[in-house]
Order: C-alpha cells, then sequence, then structure tokens
C-alpha cells in the first residue's frame, strides 16, 4: 500500500526549522542550475561510483550493460578531486517530481529532528547520512557507470531518525485518495520495507534501474543510528515543555 504523506503532528516543536528551509533552497537554487546548465553540469557533478572507487574523473562517452542492453551515457569532466560529488550530488535531481518529493519529505519530518538535536547538529547529521548512503550505493555496484544524484540517501536518514523518536507520531497521509492519520511507524516502516524489497527485487531482476535503493537503505539506517549519536535517548529539546493549544494546533 502506497503512503502519501502530507503533514505531521509537530506540536512539540519548540523552534523555526531554519536549516530545513535553508536546504530546500539550497537544493531548489541547484537544481535551477542544472536546468540553466544542463547535462554537462549535472552528468559532471553527480557521483559517479566507478569514479570514486577507481579515483578517476571520466569523461566521454560510457557504455552501460543493463537488463541485456547496452546503452549509452556521456560523462563531463567534474570537480577536483572527483570525491567531491559525494557532496554536490547530495543536491542535485533528475527531475521537476523528483525534487518536490524529496523536498516534500524533508519539510514534512526534518523540522523535529532539526529541533531535537540542535541547527548546527542536524546539518552535520544530514550531511552524515548523505556521505553514508552515496557509499552504500557505490558498495552495492562499486563499477556502476551510472551518475547518482538526488538528497533522498540524506533524507532517508531524517526518516530513520524520525521513526525511532517519534514512532508514534501522528502522520496525515493520503491513501487510495483517501485522507487519514497513521503512527509514523507504519507509514516509515513500510517506505523502509518497500526500499529493501525493490532493491531485491532488482538485484534478481539483474536490472540497473533509475533509483538507488541501496542510498535510501543506507542513508536510513544511518539515521536510525546516529540521531542517538546525536541526541542520546531524548525526543524532546533541552529545556522544551509541552504547550497545548488546542486539538490539532500541531498539524499543518
Amino acid at each position: 500500500m502506497g503512503f502519501l504523506p502530507i503533514g505531521d503532528d509537530n506540536s512539540m516543536r519548540q523552534s523555526t526549522p531554519v536549516v530545513v528551509y535553508l536546504l530546500i533552497a539550497a537544493n531548489v537554487a541547484v537544481y535551477v542550475l542544472q536546468v540553466l546548465l544542463g547535462e554537462p553540469f549535472t552528468n559532471g557533478f553527480s557521483t559517479v561510483p566507478y569514479e570514486i572507487t577507481h579515483d578517476v574523473d571520466l569523461v566521454g562517452v560510457q557504455h552501460i550493460r543493463d537488463a541485456g542492453h547496452v546503452l549509452s551515457i556521456y560523462l563531463y569532466p567534474g570537480p577536483v578531486p572527483i570525491y567531491l560529488t559525494l557532496l554536490t550530488s547530495m543536491f542535485m535531481h533528475g527531475s521537476p517530481m523528483h525534487i518536490i518529493g524529496n523536498m516534500l519529505y524533508l519539510w514534512i519530518f526534518g523540522d523535529q529532528i532539526e529541533d531535537l538535536i540542535g541547527k548546527f547538529r542536524f546539518i552535520v547529521f544530514y550531511l552524515c547520512c548523505g556521505l553514508v548512503a552515496s557509499l552504500a550505493q557505490i558498495a552495492g555496484d562499486p563499477n556502476s557507470l551510472i551518475p547518482n544524484l538526488g538528497a533522498s540517501g540524506a533524507i532517508a536518514g531524517v526518516l530513520g531518525a524520525y521513526l525511532v523518536k517519534y514512532p508514534t507520531n501522528g502522520v496525515q497521509v493520503i491513501v487510495m485518495r483517501t485522507l487519514m492519520t497513521l503512527p509514523a511507524f507504519l507509514v516509515l516502516g513500510s517506505w523502509f520495507a518497500l526500499q529493501v524489497f525493490e532493491q531485491i527485487s532488482s538485484r534478481f531482476a539483474q536490472a540497473q534501474g533509475g533509483v538507488a535503493y541501496m542510498a535510501h537503505i543506507g542513508g536510513f539506517i544511518a539515521g536510525v543510528v546516529l540521531v542517538f549519536v546525536f541526541s542520546g535517548l531524548r525526543t524532546t529539546p533541552l529545556g522544551a515543555t509541552r504547550q497545548d493549544d488546542g486539538p490539532g494546533s500541531g498539524w499543518r
């Protein structure tokens, strides 16, 4: 069953999620650059697993075998050193729907994690989750020539953190055109289970596909672990007190 989250109960939030807003703005700005600069920028600054594992910046036509078919892709010069693509690719996206979906998840689930661990720590947490996500994807296919890009690995870390810190928090979702409220553990647990299923399915099909499921899985697990490193056992910010402003006041 597919869930489309549209909001959550954030009545415990004590601060404005400035970092979440800045991350959304940065992702949008980079996507505008992608549109303006085209394929040379997108393919040059995305993470290509082969480039990372072999410390080389590939330039020119590359041939990819996928499910019995041979596809061609042109790679362009990237940053120096090439390992910087592990960072730049976190802010790049492949389509309007790709960035809209990622930013929606970041907007809904990121604010309470930022509030919990603090703004500077949230930046470090987010980037660490994104880095682990990329490394997980590379480990799954170290010789792949397919450029990887997107904030979904880092955002998966946010989802993992949210799951373990706020498992019973209400999340508003659309299911088969019906609006309902479900606990976070069901919404996010189902999302993670789907990523694992799709990764296993793609392996059996021997198809590389267009979704970096290993990045999602790696980022999610990183978030589950790292949120305890950054927050300990707390589920509310230090010094926070709950304010009850009436039914539903925490929904957005």
